[in-house]
């Protein structure tokens, strides 16, 4: 296969399991990163500021790019520094790209705050589930809408194809990634199993009791290889989601059961992480000297805000996945095992304790 892949942020969940679904199907993969954090085996790595576009160029010129897969984000404080700052990352990524290549096609990946709303007005007045592709724009700024926008403009004035996914909360392997609850959950299980505290669901009623769904981060990078080379993709917005749907008070049991460790009883209100984990990189650093872990801090690892924000909201939060369905896309992940799998790599990596 003549096509070769540029990875944009490559080190994150997103990314990496994106790069390992093109290295599976035999694509060449430039993964770009701004620092050297580890590499993937198979990816050439190169290293680049996408907020200075001579940076990428530097890093991409002769590299002859044909696909373009853009898989990072910056969190700022507002909304409208995320549009600025996160719009300005993707237009000099692409106006690097310009320069450099003659691009076939770009994958932009984005979420379902495109459907739930900024954090700024997260969930305050979200679209209908199962959110749909043809569902319109909510009435506020979002950094996911301009960023769109810029690459529908580009793929009309440069002639290459694009296309978009929307995954919910992604479960995989990555480490330091700010949005990955599988990470959180599995530091947060280890520490209550080492301190003897309750495995408590952190959530509101509405997130213990109500219907909703994840994303594979291996199915996530399946489904984009698949949208950047299926011609009935091109052109198209699509939700990536694994296809079954849970309500965490089953899913719960199930990961305190990968995690060796008993789920508290539910106490009908939220108890938030980021209060909760405060002594937590106290009692990982003793969890790494007691196991010999990876030299990670509970920080490193875990994203406590941003597994609250998942499980604290007040809405029920599921995607469809019939639009990829009718064009073709028949994969599917079992949600209990995206949770299982993730724990099992990282007790292989050495990044949690073992069960035994």
């Amino acid at each position: 296969m003549d096509k070769t892949a540029l990875v944009v942020g490559v080190t994150g969940i997103a990314g990496y399991n994106t790069a390992q679904a093109l290295l599976a199907r035999g694509w060449r993969v430039v993964g770009l990163s701004r620092s050297k954090r580890y590499e993937v085996p198979g990816v050439e790595h190169v290293y680049g500021d996408v907020l200075e576009t001579e940076s990428v160029v530097s890093a991409i010129a002769d590299r002859g790019i044909s696909h373009l897969f853009f898989t990072t984000w910056s969190r700022q404080l507002t909304e409208a520094d995320n549009c600025r700052v996160n719009s300005a990352m993707l237009a000099n990524t692409l106006e690097a790209v310009r320069r450099t290549t003659t691009l076939e096609h770009a994958v932009l990946i984005t979420g379902l705050k495109h459907y739930l709303g900024p954090f700024e007005a997260y969930a305050a007045a979200p679209a209908d589930t199962p959110f749909r592709e043809s569902q319109d724009r909510l009435p506020f700024q979002n950094f996911y809408y301009e960023q769109e926008d810029l690459l529908f403009a580009a793929a009309a004035a440069q002639g290459f194809t694009w296309s978009v996914h929307r995954p919910h909360t992604m479960i995989g392997y990555a480490l330091g990634n700010v949005m990955n609850m599988g990470v959180t959950l599995a530091v947060y299980g280890s520490i209550c199993r080492a301190t003897g505290a309750p495995f408590e669901f952190p959530g509101t009623p509405q997130q213990y009791g109500g219907v909703t769904d994840i994303t594979d981060a291996r199915l996530l990078g399946r489904h984009a290889v698949w949208s950047a080379t299926e011609t009935a993709a091109r052109n198209q917005a699509f939700n990536t989601v694994n296809g079954d749907v849970f309500r965490w008070r089953q899913m719960w049991t199930r990961v305190a059961e990968g995690l060796g460790v008993e789920p508290a009883p539910y106490r009908g209100h939220p108890r938030p992480l980021e209060g909760l984990m405060g002594h937590a990189d106290k009692v990982w650093a003793e969890l790494v000297r007691e196991h010999d872990l990876a030299d990670f801090t509970a920080s490193q690892l875990a994203s406590w805000w941003h597994t609250d924000a998942d499980l604290g909201r007040e809405v029920e939060t599921f995607a469809d996945m019939s639009k990829s369905r009718a064009m073709g896309f028949l994969d599917f992940q079992d949600s209990s095992r995206s949770f299982l799998d993730l724990f099992d790599t990282l007790r292989e990596q050495r990044v949690i304790p073992p069960l035994t």
